[in-house]
């Protein structure tokens, strides 16, 4: 008898005391397959058809269309089966879709009594004609089956509560069988990296690899994970950013260039980050920061109309409207308005800290950087909603941005925020060589005094600096964090296959 009841309505993972015994049950089933000289794990099925495609084609076709249509072949796995008597009814699934299936024991004989012993989860290939069943479903009469792969653990039906979204990530592979959401997303992503790459090649972009271990860890301000090469005695590091290797690529010649591919960064897991994740990173020769400005409201109005069919779009609590020009907030203005107080870089760092206290926050004695950093994370980023470009950050915050020209204590810079989130990073890139070894040696007098984020001297990027870099832009966008603004989501979570967890116990 089938167990298609298994998990129905106890809400609980996919490790239910109650599974024991069904896994019990479902082992004698496998047994019982060698027996009869049936391979309970077998080869290949010749698939003629998918079932999104068959509903597609025949969705709308009358039974006499349906008769003509011809004998049809599937594969895929039994997601719900019900049998009465001689009839029974199941439902096949594949990676496009469901399908029904209709069984009779006149038409398939003496393996009928195979087919109703089917367990859900269980992968079976049919052949059959397609019929309409008289409540309008489309369905395939099975003449023949094959059995392909036995399922020997029962599939759950529901995943709720706080214990089970861990279940569901720490095994993805049961949340994709039973989550049609969860699908749906990873496709969704799928389209989007597919969109993206169409987009910038289609401005003449080339796509490239770079290293993902690095000797020196640059491109950004995090801490790395570190590794050791065993043949070349060598420390390396994976890398937090691509950025220097792609303007390497600059100063050879490719003027237009991206990457989309992982970084590391060994640092906190929140709904918003994960140590390991996908970013697109490109930049363009000749062009500036207000330039990709531009690139990239076209690149996210093309991907919205593309992945959602509008510029309105829902992300958790808010409505967002992509329709562009943006906003543009000066960082200082930002800062300014926060506090109720003109706000520059010159401006004593003690007026700041008494204006910020009250606001809750504490000023340690450090840098003015650091405090201007916490005045605008705390009190400017949560009111950026919609689309909104944060321009012309003071240099230390940016030691490989070019200086603007009317103001050599900002840079060229803008972070895009959307429903609070920031989205990009992107800004014209320092191209003067003496300008970025001097800036490469304050972020290394900073990590000699324990600052273990700072950015390394890189003397080799310098070097490469020197031969020439063209006047260039460049920009960087989390992939993950992108899906979780088009698919409606509310955490990284749940646009990673598979994101990184402690081990089940909390070993």
């Amino acid at each position: 008898m089938s167990d298609d009841r298994a998990g129905r309505g106890r809400g609980e993972s996919v490790t239910n005391p109650d599974d024991n015994e069904l896994i019990r049950l479902r082992r004698e089933k496998l047994d019982a397959l060698r027996g009869r000289g049936t391979d309970p794990f077998g080869g290949r099925y010749p698939v003629t058809q998918w079932a999104r495609d068959l509903a597609e084609r025949l969705g709308n076709a009358n039974d006499e269309e349906l008769k003509g249509f011809g004998p049809v072949s599937l594969a895929g796995r039994v997601v719900a089966i019900r049998h009465h008597g001689k009839t029974c009814f199941a439902h096949l699934m594949d990676q496009t879709g469901r399908i029904q299936l209709y069984a009779r024991a006149d038409g398939l004989g003496d393996e009928y009594a195979r087919f109703v012993e089917l367990d859900t989860g269980d992968f079976v290939g049919v052949t059959g004609e397609m019929f309409r069943t008289r409540t309008g479903e489309l369905t395939v009469a099975v003449k023949t089956f094959a059995f392909l792969a036995k399922s020997l653990r029962p599939l759950p039906e529901k995943w709720h509560g706080l214990k089970d979204v861990e279940t569901r990530y720490r095994q993805r592979y049961v949340d994709l069988i039973v989550n049609a959401e969860a699908r749906e997303i990873f496709s969704m992503r799928a389209r989007l990296v597919h969109g993206i790459r169409a987009f910038l090649d289609a401005r003449g972009f080339l796509e490239v690899e770079t290293p993902m271990m690095q000797p020196i860890p640059g491109g950004a301000i995090a801490r790395p994970f570190k590794t050791h090469h065993n043949a070349l005695d060598l420390d390396l590091y994976l890398r937090i950013a691509p950025e220097l290797y792609l303007k390497r690529l600059l100063v050879g010649g490719f003027e237009r260039v991206y990457e989309i591919n992982r970084n590391f960064r060994n640092e906190g897991i929140s709904t918003l980050h994960n140590p390991e994740f996908t970013t697109l990173e490109f930049y363009q020769a000749y062009a500036d920061y207000s330039d990709l400005m531009e690139l990239t409201e076209s690149l996210f109005v093309e991907l919205a109309h593309a992945l959602r069919g509008s510029l309105s779009l829902t992300w958790g609590e808010h409505s967002l409207d992509l329709k562009p020009p943006w906003r543009r907030l000066a960082f200082f203005d930002g800062i300014s308005q926060a506090l109720g107080l003109g706000v520059t870089p010159a401006t004593d760092v003690a007026t700041i800290a008494r204006a910020a206290a009250p606001r809750g926050i504490a000023h340690d004695g450090g840098p003015a950087w650091k405090l201007w950093k916490d005045v605008f994370e705390t009190l400017v980023e949560p009111t950026l909603v919609q689309p909104t470009f944060v321009i012309d950050f003071p240099t230390e915050l940016s030691p490989l941005a070019k200086r603007k020209r009317d103001n050599p204590q900002l840079v060229d810079r803008f972070e895009l925020f959307v429903a609070r989130h920031e989205m990009a990073n992107a800004y014209s890139e320092l191209n003067d060589p003496i300008d970025q070894l001097a800036r490469f040696r304050e972020q290394a007098a900073l990590q000699a005094r324990g600052d273990d984020e700072a950015h390394w001297l890189d003397e080799d990027y310098v070097r490469a600096l020197e031969y020439g870099m063209p006047p260039a832009a460049g920009e960087g966008i989390g992939i993950d964090r992108l899906l979780m603004m088009f698919a409606n989501q509310p955490s990284i979570r749940e646009t990673i296959l598979f994101p990184l967890l402690r081990p089940e116990g909390g070993r």
